[in-house]
């Protein structure tokens, strides 16, 4: 009986060891590529993620005016983008919006208070103007109390598609619509003065 326990000990340990051996061989290998794969980064060199989305559309734009020889330094304004991205963050993050089907796209009342109020003003007009050059919107604006009446509709009467396409963006879709982002972006931290600005 004795017997059986000690050789059934012996193999238990036996089997105890040679798994020890063997993880403690993998493991090294094994922990750095579950590390890396946590991070999406190797293990060594500096993090490139910046870790604030506007500090990184700042960075974009000084590294665009560093690379460009004829940037002139002495109109650079990189405080005027610094207080636009403050507005886009109140309009996008803090407004209220309420939208409205109506005849031909959609109707859209946004509003906020102190800041949001001054950053829809500055930035809801000006777009809808840019909406309005694209060819297949139309897009107009009216003052509302604490905002602005934002209205969009499909250019081309009985154009379905492109009526559900604006129903579908909604009011923040449409706020992307149009690829003059980076270029105003750009000019503003230029210092560059802009027709519309927004």
């Amino acid at each position: 009986m004795w017997r059986v326990l000690v050789i059934t000990l012996s193999v238990v340990l036996g089997a105890a060891l040679v798994a020890h051996t063997v993880l403690a061989q993998s493991f090294p290998m094994h922990h750095q590529s579950m590390h890396g794969m946590q991070h999406g980064t190797a293990t060594t060199g500096a993090p490139s993620m910046p870790g604030q989305d506007a500090f990184a559309a700042i960075a974009e734009v000084v590294q665009i005016l560093d690379a460009d020889p004829s940037t002139d330094w002495s109109k650079v304004d990189l405080e005027r983008l610094r207080q636009h991205l403050m507005d886009m963050n109140e309009v996008v993050l803090r407004s209220r919006v309420t939208q409205t089907p109506v005849a031909g796209g959609l109707e859209m009342d946004v509003a906020g208070a102190g800041r949001t109020e001054q950053a829809i003003r500055a930035m809801i007009v000006p777009h809808a103007a840019e909406l309005d050059r694209m060819p297949l919107f139309s897009a107009k604006t009216a003052p509302i109390p604490g905002g602005v009446r934002l209205t969009v509709t499909a250019k081309a009467p009985g154009d379905e598609k492109t009526v559900a396409r604006v129903r579908g963006l909604g009011f923040i879709g449409l706020l992307t619509a149009g690829a003059h982002h980076g270029p105003h972006h750009l000019a503003m931290a230029r210092g560059e003065t802009l027709a519309h600005s927004h």
